[in-house]
């Protein structure tokens, strides 16, 4: 059985799941070079079909995480209808209704808000077999976590700006079915309380936070705490008890990405004249921790479960997954590897799976994220002759890897394209930058060289799991670069340029099985260092889109300080 998840708007993606299983995901930002693209993601589409060698006439349903009028989407299926089958809760009651009534009127509030589709825009006539399926943003989100976390049974928690109206959610996922506990509306967002920060220290919505996180270690709250809690919604016992009215957010649309603007980040503005940048960003990394864990530890211990699911947009902050890792109430702790919206292709299509279509859930950790498209020898060859480039090619993985391990031990900066591309916000030895990780200035250089971007901002170790044990403290699972740990004060000298000023780091702890040739070049580096551990950054330059295909890699190379270019078999050096 085929579905298929398509999530339109900001990060806009699509997944395809065979029998539970995902094959495919993407977001449309790859392919369109518009970071958090907001938009019908057309092209991922086109390339899902392309990659998998499927076609719509394979599929059995479309699952899409939106519940209200979708008529761009159903006009390009040739559908004439859509059926909900989860408003998060599954009930009647009046706020839920009331909920739907809203979402479906939004399609007609504005008379020039009508859809139609271009003479040049490939469309999709479903059989009669295919049904349109319509599930709730946040249960998208809790479906994505629970059903690839590997639990038989867990508190499964979501949180974000809003999505559908709501911004927190607990569920209990037991047996392969999703119970709703509480839901929380706009009033209680987190996500809009750290969002309305980053604006007022001057970086986008949406695209901010993590520098803002990034900013918080710099700076101290002993002198401000507080300042920020007429706008911090506030929890206690796992419930809202201070809601905030955040007021109406202003859109702009720049360039094939949507803004979002708060009119109350310009009194939070006037508190980062006053008392810097840094120690505000430290005043909403205290404040997001302290209000989250108001609410799920409370969560954990009436349901009495030890195991932890998450996802949604906020779950990206790193140290705020630390501390709730280290209240020591969990035996495990799976943030979602694409928590936010991007994710929701493939959480809509599992829901639909498990929760509507009730077909049996095995649980299962997934191991990796490697969904998108991998380009062959051959292909990569006809990119670089057009282009009349000289590169050299090497003709075995062992070659390649000794080659690379040699240039990264020599300080080099090195882009690595190989194999399928990474679903989601990391990149994880596929589409990556890499560097020596042992010299601190490594981290100024790279910033300032390559990515072009905040000297402040930390970058991330790639580490085998034999030498976790050695640079993490307290560390679970780490596969893919959500949560943050400490780094033994003996051993942070031997990683300076990616352990962050607080002493903790954001890794990829990786296994063999998982990615041989990135964990064989890890090994190598090993090898010749003494140090099995690599900085990893994105395959790309501050405020574009992870790079996907071998001439997204050609450009950035050029365009960048990088040294050297691998790209499946061929190197290139300037």
């Amino acid at each position: 059985m085929y579905i298929l998840g398509i999530s339109k708007g900001h990060d806009a993606s699509v997944a395809l799941i065979k029998d539970g299983k995902i094959i495919f995901n993407c977001q449309e930002e790859r392919l369109v070079g518009i970071k958090h693209s907001y938009a019908i993601p057309v092209h991922a589409l086109e390339l899902c079909f392309k990659t998998t060698g499927t076609s719509i006439k394979d599929i059995d349903y479309i699952s899409v995480p939106i519940v209200g009028k979708i008529p761009d989407i159903t006009l390009l299926f040739h559908a004439k209808e859509a059926h909900t089958v989860s408003l998060s809760s599954q009930t009647n009651s009046t706020a839920d209704l009331a909920r739907k009534l809203i979402l479906n009127s939004l399609g007609y509030l504005n008379i020039f808000n009508r859809f139609g589709y271009p003479l040049y825009q490939k469309t999709y006539p479903l059989t009669k077999k295919t049904e349109i399926l319509q599930v709730d943003h946040h249960a998208s989100h809790a479906a994505s976590a629970y059903y690839s976390s590997g639990f038989e049974k867990c508190l499964a928690v979501t949180a974000d700006g809003v999505g559908a109206g709501l911004s927190l959610t607990a569920w209990l996922g037991e047996k392969g079915n999703l119970t709703p506990l509480i839901k929380i509306w706009r009033p209680g967002s987190l996500g809009f309380f750290y969002e309305i920060v980053t604006e007022a220290l001057g970086w986008q919505v949406g695209e901010g936070e993590g520098k803002t996180m990034g900013l918080a270690p710099y700076g101290s709250t002993k002198k401000i705490k507080g300042v920020l809690d007429f706008l911090a919604p506030r929890y206690k016992d796992g419930k809202l008890v201070k809601p905030v009215n955040f007021g109406i957010a202003t859109r702009w649309d720049v360039n094939g990405s949507t803004h979002f603007s708060y009119a109350i980040s310009r009194r939070v503005k006037k508190l980062v004249d006053i008392y810097g940048p840094e120690n505000i960003a430290a005043e909403a990394q205290r404040v997001l921790e302290e209000q989250m864990l108001n609410f799920i530890v409370p969560w954990i211990k009436k349901t009495n479960v030890r195991h932890v699911a998450a996802a949604g947009g906020v779950f990206l902050n790193v140290k705020m997954n630390q501390r709730l890792w280290e209240t020591n109430l969990l035996d495990d702790f799976y943030p979602h590897a694409d928590p936010g919206d991007g994710g929701n292709a493939a959480g809509a299509a599992l829901y639909a799976y498990h929760a509507y279509l009730k077909k049996p859930y095995k649980p299962k950790r997934i191991e990796n994220t490697y969904w998108g498209p991998a380009y062959t020898d051959e292909y990569i060859k006809q990119q670089l002759d057009i282009r009349n480039l000289s590169y050299t090619k090497i003709q075995n993985k062992k070659s390649l890897v000794s080659l690379a391990a040699k240039l990264l031990s020599e300080g080099k900066i090195v882009g690595w394209l190989q194999g399928k591309l990474e679903s989601g916000p990391r990149a994880l030895g596929n589409r990556s930058i890499l560097m020596d990780p042992r010299r601190a200035e490594n981290k100024d250089i790279i910033n300032a060289r390559v990515k072009y971007r905040e000297g402040f901002r930390p970058f991330c170790p790639s580490m085998t799991d034999k030498a976790a044990k050695k640079y993490l403290m307290n560390s679970t699972k780490a596969e893919f670069m959500t949560i943050s740990f400490n780094v033994p004060k003996d051993v942070q000298k031997d990683i300076p340029a990616v352990v962050h000023i607080d002493g903790t780091a954001r890794p990829q702890v990786l296994k063999r099985f998982v990615n041989p040739l990135y964990y064989d070049l890890i090994s190598e580096f090993g090898k010749l260092t003494g140090v099995p551990v690599l900085l990893n950054t994105s395959f790309n330059i501050k405020g574009m889109p992870i790079v996907c295909t071998p001439s997204d890699a050609i450009k950035c190379f050029y365009d960048t300080g990088l040294d050297y270019l691998i790209i499946g078999s061929f190197v290139l050096k300037k």
